[in-house]
């Protein structure tokens, strides 16, 4: 046969089986169905000769997957095994995706193993802490307003290190009983007691702390670092390690050496120093109860108050009660204390008075406490670090302001008290007063109490629960004139609106029907006299301070309203009384004297508020601490309707119960305010300049109740009225601090609002304001044919040109009485109200009968 006839040649392995073997083999990647790839010439020059095959091979082959993308090994079936087989070779669909248990296993051991050995490199790099570098502090610098210091406080004068024997075992037991059960067995971290207080926390229960002493100990030593992750951590490595290598009892005493007590005291020793002047040593179970009470937060727990207005003194007596019978409750409870020497405990234990009042004489106590506060509230520094010093702080407080308010309260104590003399009376009487600028609201000066060095720790510059009488009295017309009232149709309504200001008038709620009282019946209000007065101008009522008008007008204008006003210049809410009733009006308020100058430097500022403050800058090692700038201020209400609160009060000043302070020699304006049974006195006044309040109360600073009592005979007079001694020092301190500053006036107050007289007035209906309020020379009064001759001054006696008297030559055989509560200044120029027969009234003023349900004028 022909070569060119011949039958190709078969390569190897193929023939009718290795036919059925491609046929039965899926297309590769790209073909279609129905269509075959061509193959290459089967005998062509680069083909590959294939070894034979067996049937079993031909088997095999077809069961195996063809290698592709996405498949184990690559294109063309081959590859490498991977050192993690996930997502996992042989396994298709979703169980590829299911790590095998030695994946699992092996993370896990890997993870802890990292873990182990980072925590292992951490310990090893960490030191420990040194108890006695921790309770080492600076000093507090505090400086006046012009830069100069005013005093150097801290340091490590009040800390002192010692060893575990000289801290009782009594104290040990408190401190483990209440801080760290497991203290004894632990190893310096309490897995559990995290997750528990991580739990409380997350379910909305009582926050915890997980920490254990050792960890607080570290924390201790770290008070002035930052917050941040990096501590932590540090913390607990540092924590891990003294659990792994230190003594319990270093541990435990460089704790106790180190912790905050509160009173400026770190450690024990000067805890127990200045809680109860004696060693640490010396403390029985009690006394260490209450110290490790301590421990929960001085600031809440340190019966003398703290910052904030849930630590006030009462509050923190109150928590700190609790809190030692609760921790030897705990050392029962705990095997520490057996239950037969628990009950030997029932009484409170008696601390001593703050051993660093020695330092802190005069009035430099008070104004440290008061800055030291606003710092802490304002920069958000915890009592410990700032009990750890480092910070220069400069006031606003000018000494020769301070000075001078201090002379002034100082001599007129001097001259009008005599407590040998008249001790059921003069005993306990208090005087409080600040001063603010008007165009800043820096307190400039204060007085807080006779000092910290006389024992007298309490600030009656920043005291509550004094209340503040008729000072109460402009808030109300300051709400009539910017709100209106029922009467006013929406409009605010003139000074020259007229109220019945007869004594005993009933009150008629907001819907026009009386008020009832007590007893069911119509309440009656009483003035302080019972002359009858008839229906007046709103602009009298506050001359005289009369209770009626104010008494009516606060349900007229609404009881919101006016603490709207109060709080817009800067009265508290918590110093408010809740009760909406007529005595609202009449000053049963309890503001600080700070914020009674603060808020009515307000008024004085044309209604523009300023927050009081009382530091100017801080800095910290050197470097200043932001957020000390001025506060901005506000609009608290209309100029317009503040200047003619001026105008009303400069005719109190003028013409009114304030009289005494005409003596200033400049525009002034002011009010004073009496309490029920003569509880408190009250003088608030302010120039264009300088806005001070001054109160007179008694009380006994030591009592558990520091009721309020009555100062009627104190200085041998009948009764203390807010125009007599608060008026007095305000005057005389005003003399002092504005000497040699240029006589400034108030902005003319122009006419506002529409006269809307009380029901039963002779002009009822509302009429736009054609009149200003009248001046001195024809000052609205009773007629002199109605009047009799005014009681002698001092019962009688001789009027001797005291300070506190201020008398002039020309009216030195008596004073007349004026209204409301207040004297009217001792002028015999005014006709007065008769007197009401009744003897006793003193420097010019009237006795105070009360009200049924408030404060006088």
């Amino acid at each position: 046969m022909s070569e060119h006839r011949r039958k190709p040649s078969q390569p190897e392995g193929g023939g009718r089986a290795a036919s059925r073997r491609a046929a039965q083999q899926r297309p590769g990647r790209g073909s279609a169905p129905g269509r075959e790839a061509p193959a290459a010439p089967p005998g062509g020059p680069y083909a590959d000769r294939g070894p034979h095959g067996s049937r079993a091979d031909a088997r095999r082959a077809a069961q195996r997957p063809a290698a592709g993308r996405g498949r184990p090994g690559g294109k063309g079936g081959g590859g490498r095994k991977r050192f993690i087989d996930y997502p996992r070779a042989g396994k298709a669909g979703w169980k590829r995706f299911v790590p095998s248990w030695k994946l699992v296993g092996g993370t896990v051991l890997g993870f802890f193993a990292f873990i182990i050995a980072g925590a292992g490199v951490g310990i090893a790099m960490v030191g420990t802490p040194d108890a006695n570098k921790a309770a080492k502090a600076q000093n507090n610098v505090f400086q006046w307003a012009d830069g100069t210091q005013m005093v150097a406080t801290g340091g490590s004068t009040n800390r002192q290190i010692v060893p575990i024997d000289q801290i009782p075992v009594s104290m040990r037991n408190a401190v483990i009983a209440a801080e760290n059960e497991s203290f004894e067995t632990d190893k310096g971290v309490d897995p559990m007691g995290i997750a528990r207080a991580v739990v409380n926390m997350a379910t909305g229960g009582s926050t915890q702390g997980g920490s254990t002493i050792t960890q607080q100990y570290v924390k201790n030593t770290y008070l002035d670092s930052e917050q941040t992750l990096k501590r932590k951590v540090t913390e607990l490595f540092i924590a891990i390690k003294l659990g792994a290598t230190e003594d319990k009892d270093v541990v435990l005493a460089g704790y106790l050496n180190t912790a905050y007590f509160g009173r400026d005291a770190y450690g024990i020793q000067a805890a127990s120093r200045a809680y109860f002047g004696k060693d640490a040593k010396e403390l029985n179970p009690s006394e260490s109860a209450f110290l490790a009470s301590l421990l929960k937060g001085p600031n809440l727990y340190n019966p003398d108050g703290g910052v904030g207005s849930a630590a006030t003194p009462e509050a923190n007596e109150k928590r700190a009660r609790a809190r030692w019978a609760w921790v030897l409750d705990r050392e029962v409870a705990v095997h520490r204390m057996e239950q037969s020497e628990r009950d030997k405990y029932k009484d409170f234990p008696a601390r001593v008075d703050l051993a660093q009042a020695s330092g802190m004489s005069g009035q430099t106590g008070y104004l440290v406490e008061v800055a030291k506060s606003y710092v802490m509230k304002t920069a958000d520094i915890s009592a410990e670090r700032m009990a750890l010093g480092g910070y220069t702080i400069r006031t606003t407080f000018q000494k020769p302001r301070v000075d001078a308010l201090s002379k002034a309260v100082e001599d007129t104590r001097n001259d009008f008290l005599d407590e040998k003399k008249r001790p059921e009376y003069d005993t306990f009487v208090q005087f409080g007063a600040a001063s603010v600028d008007v165009k800043t609201g820096a307190i400039v000066a204060l007085y807080g109490g006779p000092g910290w060095d006389h024992k007298y720790f309490a600030n009656n510059a920043n005291t509550s629960g004094v209340p503040v009488g008729s000072t109460w009295k402009p808030y109300v017309l300051a709400a009539a004139m910017e709100y209106g009232t029922q009467n006013s149709k929406g409009s605010g309504i003139s000074a020259m609106s007229k109220y019945n200001a007869n004594d005993l008038t009933v009150i008629n709620d907001r819907s026009g029907k009386p008020l009832l009282g007590s007893d069911g019946q119509p309440f009656k209000q009483k003035n302080e006299s019972e002359y009858p007065y008839g229906y007046v101008t709103l602009n009298e009522a506050m001359e005289k301070s009369i209770n009626v008008p104010f008494a009516q007008l606060v349900f007229d204008v609404g009881h919101t309203k006016v603490r709207q006003v109060a709080k817009a210049t800067g009265i508290l809410d918590e110093s408010m009384d809740e009760n909406n009733n007529a005595s609202f009006a009449l000053g049963t308020s309890t503001p600080s004297a700070i914020r009674m100058a603060d808020s009515y430097a307000t008024f004085a500022a044309s209604g523009t508020h300023h927050e009081p403050f009382s530091v100017l800058q801080v800095k910290k090692d050197g470097k200043e601490v932001p957020g000390f700038q001025t506060p901005k201020e506000s609009r608290a209400m209309d100029n317009s309707v503040a200047d003619n609160i001026t105008k009303v009060l400069r005719n109190v000043v003028e013409n009114g119960t304030g009289t005494k302070a005409k003596k200033l020699g400049r525009p002034a304006a002011g009010k004073t305010g009496t309490t029920d049974q003569n509880k408190s006195a009250w003088f608030v006044g302010y120039t264009p300049e300088l806005s001070t309040s001054v109160t007179l109360f008694r009380n006994d600073p030591n009592s558990k109740d520091k009721k309020l009592m009555s100062m009627n005979h104190v200085g041998g007079v009948d009764s203390i009225h807010g125009g007599d001694i608060p008026a007095v020092i305000w005057t005389e301190y005003m003399r002092e601090a504005l000497k040699g500053a240029p006589v400034k006036d108030f902005p003319e107050a122009e006419d506002i609002g529409v006269v809307a007289d009380a029901a039963g007035a002779p002009s009822p209906s509302p009429s736009p304001s054609t009149s200003v309020s009248p001046s001195p020379s024809t000052s609205v009064s009773p007629s002199p044919s109605t009047s009799v001759s005014p009681s002698p001054s001092q019962g009688g006696r001789p009027c001797k040109p005291k300070p506190w008297n201020l008398c002039d030559p020309q009216t030195a055989a008596g004073t007349s009485t004026g209204a409301g509560g207040d004297t009217n200044g001792g002028s015999t120029d005014l006709p007065s109200p008769p007197a009401t027969g009744r003897p006793g009234r003193g420097q010019g003023g009237t006795t105070n009968w009360g009200s049924i349900m408030g404060t006088q004028g």
